[in-house]
């Protein structure tokens, strides 16, 4: 099974080696049909502590790394295509 790949933007890097990543997903509720917004925050892991707060990131999940982390910061996300890696 092919792990996945969010995009997202980074809300905290105050954590050392971790920043956390919001993710929004949109779809379209299925009793009102209209379309709804939902954020998730994850906890992701940057070796090199090189993204801030406000980067645009793709995140690939991977086996846990701590009692929050199973996520790893892969790029910026204007180098990532999700379409491409997935492939």
């Amino acid at each position: 099974m092919p792990k996945r790949i969010l995009l997202g933007v980074v809300v905290s890097d105050k954590q050392d080696k971790t920043v956390v990543v919001k993710v929004e997903r949109r779809f379209t509720h299925p009793l009102l049909k209209k379309t709804v917004r939902k954020t998730k925050n994850y906890h992701a892991h940057d070796e090199s502590n090189k993204f801030k707060a406000g980067d645009e990131v793709a995140i690939q999940e991977s086996a846990p790394i701590s009692k929050l982390k199973s996520w790893v910061v892969l790029d910026k996300a204007d180098a990532v295509d999700p379409a491409k890696a997935e492939a």
